[in-house]
């Protein structure tokens, strides 16, 4: 059976999805048509031109189609039109290193990420994701700091990952990448050699995305967003607008409760705005339930995909300890914190040296200490406020619109120091 299955993973598999679809909304028709490339078959050698690789898994066929006529006009809602394609237009040119071909979710990783860098225009940035979630999120001066970032605030989850550059891959850059494991690398572009560079890891997708210089574009564009139901059936709904463009966006907490006005009593410093309107900008492609945590413009945990509130604000809390500790022993040791872990029980390194990682870690609260907090949808209690605040957070995004609002008010006016808490007025789910 394992033998089978890694002949599956390797497999390019035929779809039988027809080469161009037409969706009907009333009178107006929106026609796609589907991407494919051509690459060498392993059996005759010949090129052959196929679409994605599979599915989410082995064995289910897919297709990826780029929207090429129509314009969806909706009450008064004009959706994206043709002509605008990022991911769904990658071309042949555009794929600089197929590697081992591309699937489904080599794509939507490709998709979220770019979903979360049409924010981000502020300075060099890279969005790392895995399975459809970001797994460390950085602005740098630099574009090689800004990966050395985002790399090292989560070096575990990074490994096969897909990371997106806001700027073309330089030579420092590109030498960072290859000491590393990713599955997909994509840029507006790549400086002479850095393809060279890069290429030398064979299964690697380098992959150059047109139209990034107007991304930000994107951040005012609706699609059409479409679930499907396991009985044949659909959703359809428009895709979310993030109303939080600059730091006068956000509104002070405050609330209203049997006639009392609670109101926050700090108010954000520069480096608060910056670091919350960050975190609310990557929060945008998190899955819901979550709560983040952000610092200077990286992201420090990501609690992602859970059913409780105080439950993925104490997820993310973990993940920064395990991610902190994991970065410690690796610049410290050159060696991951479970392979020092396990060497220590199996008596081949001192246990010393996981202490002294333990104890750096806990002291530094998981590189959590004025950090930002991030929820997507409004604190139903102030339990998921007070885990924040007890791990040295300086200041909370939250949509609000809780009954107890006031109570997760209280709770950052009774900190010490106290903490900054604003409104977004809007949610950011995400499923």
């Amino acid at each position: 059976m394992g033998d089978d299955l890694k002949k599956m993973y390797r497999t390019v598999m035929d779809d039988h999805f027809p080469p161009e679809i037409t969706i009907s909304f009333g009178d107006q028709v929106l026609t796609y048509r589907k991407r494919s490339w051509k690459i060498r078959d392993e059996k005759t050698g010949e090129l052959v031109e196929k679409g994605l690789r599979y599915g989410e898994n082995p064995g289910q066929e897919a297709a990826m189609y780029e929207l090429v006529n129509g314009n969806l006009v909706l009450a008064d809602c004009r959706f994206i039109g043709p002509g605008r394609g990022l991911a769904s237009a990658i071309s042949e040119e555009d794929m600089l290193q197929s590697g081992k071909h591309p699937g489904k979710i080599n794509m939507t990783d490709v998709d979220n990420a770019l979903n979360i860098m049409k924010y981000l225009t502020a300075g060099p940035a890279v969005v790392i994701v895995k399975h459809n979630n970001p797994c460390g999120v950085a602005y740098g001066s630099t574009l090689s700091e800004a990966y050395e970032k985002a790399n090292i605030a989560d070096r575990i989850a990074a490994f096969g990952g897909c990371a997106l550059y806001n700027r073309p891959v330089d030579a420092a850059t590109a030498e960072m990448i290859s000491e590393n494991y990713l599955e997909v690398v994509a840029a507006p572009d790549f400086e002479e050699g850095t393809v060279d560079t890069l290429s030398k890891r064979a299964n690697l997708r380098i992959i150059s995305i047109r139209h990034m210089d107007g991304l930000s574009d994107f951040t005012d564009m609706r699609f059409v967003d479409f679930k499907s139901l396991i009985d044949g059936g659909i959703i359809v709904q428009q895709s979310p607008l993030n109303r939080i463009k600059s730091p006068e966006d956000f509104t002070l907490a405050s609330s209203e409760y049997k006639g009392k006005t609670y109101a926050i009593a700090r108010k954000p410093t520069e480096k608060d705005y910056s670091d919350m309107l960050f975190g609310w900008q990557v929060e945008q492609g998190i899955t819901s339930n979550s709560v983040i945590y952000v610092k200077d413009g990286v992201t420090v945990g990501i609690g992602t995909g859970e059913q409780d509130r105080v439950g993925v604000a104490e997820i993310g809390i973990f993940k920064a300890y395990t991610k902190y500790a994991d970065a410690r022993c690796f610049k410290k040791h050159g060696l991951p914190y479970k392979d020092l872990q396990l060497a220590v029980e199996k008596g081949q390194k001192n246990s010393d040296l996981l202490k002294e990682i333990d104890e750096e870690t806990k002291k530094a609260k998981g590189g959590l200490i004025a950090s930002s907090m991030i929820s997507d949808a409004f604190f139903p209690f102030r339990d998921g406020v007070d885990v924040g605040i007890r791990e040295g957070i300086t200041s909370i995004v939250q949509p609000g619109g809780s009954m107890r609002d006031f109570e997760a008010i209280e709770a950052c006016n009774e900190a010490e120091p106290k903490v900054t808490m604003v409104f977004t007025g809007q949610r950011a789910f995400k499923h």
